[in-house]
């Protein structure tokens, strides 16, 4: 599947610095930063069943990561 998307000189010259950084060509860091979001997305989608108001679970800060 073929998508396209428009993003201005400064995003592109961002993505190319990310992708030479992890050792990607362009095309590779986006599909990597696309595969990473839908794999967060269907972790985050499991924690939202438990709250019944959805604007509580808005406004209401997430536990996430370690302790200090």
């Amino acid at each position: 599947m073929d998508i396209t998307i428009r993003l201005s000189d400064e995003e592109v010259k961002i993505l190319k610095k990310r992708a030479k950084k992890n050792m990607l060509n362009l095309r590779e860091q986006v599909e990597d930063i696309i595969r990473r979001s839908c794999i967060n997305s269907k972790l985050i989608k499991g924690t939202e069943g438990m709250i019944d108001d959805k604007l509580v679970g808005i406004f209401s800060r997430q536990t996430r990561g370690r302790k200090r």
